[in-house]
């Protein structure tokens, strides 16, 4: 299950992923245009080192993430660090804060750099 958060940049959504027995929050880029997905990316990866430093050191850059269905999509994420179970309630309510502190912080530095990212593809 995923919650999805549409951007102001076409192919961008943050999503809050709880699978069977990981939980993650993450940034997918699926930009229609090939060529955008890679600038967008690329963008973003110039970015790296603002966003580790000040909004999320364990943040992943994954440029062929697969996905269940088995699309391979562009996927910036951090994991859920503890012991995670979809079906455990008894991890949900940590798992749910870290969802919180974490998005929190991928919109606070997306907000700051959206106008620089959307640059890539204008």
């Amino acid at each position: 299950a995923s919650d999805v958060y549409k951007r102001q940049i076409k192919g961008f959504s943050f999503k809050f992923v709880a699978e069977r027995k990981q939980a993650m929050v993450v940034l997918d880029i699926e930009h229609p245009d090939a060529i955008n997905n890679e600038l967008l990316f690329e963008q973003l990866q110039s970015l790296k080192t603002i966003l580790t430093q000040a909004y999320l050191p364990e943040i992943i850059f994954h440029e062929a993430y697969q996905l269940e269905s088995g699309k391979i999509i562009k996927r910036l994420f951090v994991n859920y660090p503890q012991k995670f179970s979809i079906y455990n309630k008894a991890t949900w309510r940590d798992c749910f804060e870290f969802f919180v502190e974490n998005m929190e912080q991928f919109e606070l530095f997306f907000y700051e750099y959206e106008d620089y990212i959307k640059k890539a593809i204008t």
